[in-house]
């Protein structure tokens, strides 16, 4: 078993919602900047990110859901080919372009294969550095730059796919998973743990839908060390109870004190302290196996900062 698995495809680069979006491309491009400049990035093996096929997304969202998102992308590559709009609208924040849904299989596609790696054993665990983010679609719609639900279909391909009886899925973003939570409410084998800015966009989890979910809503302005007591108060016994067989990770940075996405106060070596007691769990209970996803963070200086301190820790480097 060989270190840590870096999921990554060029396609996910080619989406994009128009100008100024903080949802862009150049996010990646500060992650991978950081890993080089740190020289972390010559710890992972690189892996190219292949296409999710259809019935996988399926897994966790609805066939018509699935079907509108294609044929949106369809329609507008006919549309801009004769001279149409560049863009389709999905909501206010969230838009398609010709690139999209490639990037949304490719997005899909890392978790999925990140899964069969880990769990084969080519590798301790793996961050995808993806995008389209997943944590707020939802079952049957996507809405805050979310299309497809990387996690959550990941998670439940864990399930279906290579038949484990329990997996966790913690997202630390600054915005409640409200997607996740739709698509896993009441499914005894996942359980989410999960803080979040409230009130706050998508004023959702408060309270949960099912007690499959540890929700820690927390007020703006709340700090690193406020959060890792919570950790521990909250999500650490019930993650040992649970006993997950594989870790999964909503992995969104926004939470950082210089993103102005939110306004919660963790920094770099926060991000590292959680890291570390969620591998404690994976070690004691499921081989040590996660698969962390990249959600929000928008800063990028302090993106690329928070990657690094996540992934070094996924590393053991």
């Amino acid at each position: 078993m060989s270190g840590t698995g870096y999921y990554t495809h060029g396609d996910c680069r080619k989406h994009e919602m128009g100008p100024d979006h903080p949802e862009c491309p150049q996010r990646l491009d500060a992650i991978e900047d950081r890993l080089i400049a740190s020289g972390l990035d010559v710890a992972l093996t690189r892996v190219e990110a292949p296409l999710a096929s259809l019935d996988e997304l399926e897994l966790a969202h609805e066939r018509m859901h699935i079907a509108a998102l294609r044929g949106l992308s369809a329609t507008l590559a006919d549309d801009e080919a004769a001279g149409g709009p560049r863009y389709a609208v999905i909501d206010p924040d969230t838009s398609m372009n010709t690139a999209t849904w490639d990037a949304i299989l490719r997005s899909a596609g890392a978790a999925m294969a990140a899964t069969d790696a880990v769990i084969a054993g080519e590798f301790q665990n793996a961050f995808c550095a993806v995008r389209p983010p997943g944590h707020h679609a939802m079952r049957d719609k996507a809405m805050g730059f979310c299309f497809i639900n990387n996690v959550a279909v990941a998670a439940k391909y864990a399930l279906e796919r290579h038949r484990l009886k329990r997996v966790a899925i913690v997202d630390f973003d600054v915005h409640h998973g409200n997607g996740t939570e739709d698509i896993i409410a009441g499914d005894k084998r996942i359980l989410m743990a999960s803080f979040f800015q409230h009130p706050y966009y998508p004023h959702s989890g408060e309270p949960p839908s099912a007690d499959n979910m540890i929700n820690i809503p927390v007020p703006a302005y709340t700090k690193g060390m406020e959060i890792r007591e919570l950790v521990e108060t909250y999500w650490m016994p019930r993650l040992e109870t649970h006993r997950p067989e594989m870790i999964f990770i909503s992995a969104g940075f926004d939470s950082h004190r210089e993103d102005e996405m939110g306004q919660l106060g963790l920094v770099e070596a926060d991000y590292a302290w959680i890291t570390e007691r969620l591998m404690d769990v994976a070690r004691r209970h499921g081989k040590g196996r996660i698969v962390s996803c990249l959600e929000g963070g928008y800063n990028l200086s302090a993106l690329g900062r928070s990657v690094e301190a996540h992934v070094r820790v996924l590393a053991d480097v």
